[in-house]
């Protein structure tokens, strides 16, 4: 039904053009496989003892999904979950020694009231929110995916979303963004609907100026439906999806042990499975009379296919930059810096060489933006930022953590060097004359990679040393070292 909408709305040289291009072969069709079992060693996860008896006495976990959220998820035809969700759902489960089953629901709404009612005692793929903590309890984020504004191809370019008034965006009723947009951008006018498909199809019709949609959801969609009338006009970095399991709050054991395997999944396995399933390709009967026209027409569909080719191939690159770039600053934004830490974890375990990371924070910044506007405070920002880049070396990863705060994770970097490039930054801010603001300083917090670390551990380190500087004075460098359990 959403393609048929869709097409309705595009013009005719369009719709041609799309079954030029399936003819062609650079849409294909055909079903997506999931992650075999199998395909790799699975990690060893220890579970208590109380643990290893909720296993052992377990039949089947049901879970509830939404049936219409491709290529995240979706019940298919046959009434089986697939997507990127099965498959790293999948992966946990039989890592854990858990079977889970699909409880059958017909969309998102009756998925979310199933749970509530406790008829499954698990959510496959959702973002925590007050509103879902009300009944669930959370394993640490399966996938990160960030959010990004799909508008028609005429609507500007949106810099901040904060400087719209009276425009309306269609999103899916009880989501993490119809939640949180309803809350933080009050000058927006929300339209309820019943999926992502429907929303984007408002869109398309003209009954909604935009919708906020995933990044891979989107990607999908441009690949399967040409989406040649709609564009992407921002993004949304605060609103990155942190794609967990929801599991009953009375269920804490369970969440545990999902928690568990979930921990065990790598980056390199998640982005396969996404690789997997958004290079998607859908099966198609052929027009033997349209096959006829192409044939005729052979150099001017080959002219066609070539610029929608290389406008696609702009589109994705776009998309790519978007996913891992913070739009101000030009530095990573926080969801590569997620990805980079964990790689950077694994590579120290592996070959047992020291990395240490900084968390800055730029003193009184708030200060810079009620004195002399939000423009200086940008200025600002930019400024530490290109300080930032200048002043370490290629193999950093330099990122911005979040409003006023950096970050830099640096490789085969003991204490005594993340302490000795911490007190050079610090000098490097302290020295530098800000446009508008003038003098600023920065406080530093570091930390150093212990032995069995997560990524929450060192960050929160770093992040507890910083506020010792703030509290200590500001314009300093602190370290905690990591307490004896």
């Amino acid at each position: 039904m959403f393609s048929r909408v869709l097409h309705k709305n595009l013009k005719p040289s369009s719709i041609f053009l799309i079954s030029l291009l399936s003819l062609l072969g650079v849409f294909q069709l055909g079903s997506l496989s999931a992650v075999r079992a199998g395909e790799q060693l699975a990690p060893t996860i220890e579970f208590s003892t109380a643990e290893k008896a909720y296993i052992e006495k377990t039949g089947g976990i049901r879970m509830c999904v939404d049936p219409d959220w491709a290529p995240f998820e979706r019940i298919n035809e046959k009434g089986q979950h697939e997507g990127i969700s099965a498959d790293l759902i999948q992966l946990v489960a039989q890592r854990v020694g858990l079977k889970i089953t699909l409880y059958p629901v017909k969309n998102w709404d009756e998925s979310l009231a199933a749970s509530k009612a406790g008829h499954c005692e698990i959510m496959s793929f959702l973002n925590q929110t007050p509103a879902r903590d009300q009944w669930l309890i959370f394993t640490a984020p399966m996938f990160y995916d960030p959010n990004i504004i799909i508008t028609r191809e005429e609507h500007p370019y949106i810099g901040d979303i904060r400087g719209l008034h009276g425009e309306t965006v269609a999103l899916p009723r009880g989501t993490m963004v119809e939640e949180r947009i309803r809350k933080t951008y009050p000058n927006l006018n929300v339209i309820p609907t019943g999926s992502e498909p429907e929303s984007v199809a408002l869109v398309s019709e003209r009954k909604a100026d935009m919708t906020i949609r995933s990044l891979i959801v989107a990607a999908y969609a441009i690949k399967k439906e040409g989406l040649f009338n709609l564009k992407i006009s921002g993004q949304i970095p605060e609103f990155t999806n942190e794609l967990r399991i929801g599991v009953l709050k009375e269920e804490v054991l369970l969440r545990d042990i999902l928690d568990k395997g979930v921990k065990t999944l790598s980056a390199q396995e998640r982005e396969a499975v996404s690789n997997r399933h958004v290079s998607i390709k859908v099966e198609q009967g052929v027009d033997y009379s349209l096959a006829a026209k192409v044939l005729a027409g052979a150099l001017l569909v080959l002219l066609i296919a070539t610029y929608w080719n290389r406008k696609l191939s702009r589109l994705n690159k776009e998309l790519k930059r978007l996913s891992v770039t913070d739009k101000l600053t030009g530095l990573f934004n926080r969801l590569k810096i997620d990805i980079a830490l964990e790689s950077e974890i694994a590579r120290t375990q592996r070959f047992g060489q020291p990395f240490s990371l900084i968390i800055l924070d730029i003193d009184h910044f708030k200060n810079v933006n009620d004195t002399f506007g939000h423009q200086a405070g940008d200025q600002a920002l930019i400024a530490v930022a290109s300080i930032l880049t200048k002043n370490t070396r290629e193999v950093d990863i330099v990122g911005r953590w979040g409003g006023e705060e950096f970050i830099v994770i640096c490789p085969q970097t003991d204490e005594a060097g993340i302490l000795n490039l911490a007190e050079g930054l610090r000098q490097k801010v302290e020295a530098y004359d800000f446009p508008v603001a003038g003098k600023k300083t920065a406080s530093f917090g570091v930390s150093t990679y212990c032995n069995g670390d997560q990524p929450r551990e060192i960050l929160q380190r770093a992040d507890e040393a910083l506020y010792v500087a703030k509290n200590n004075g500001r314009n300093r460098v602190e370290v905690l070292q990591r307490k004896l359990q």
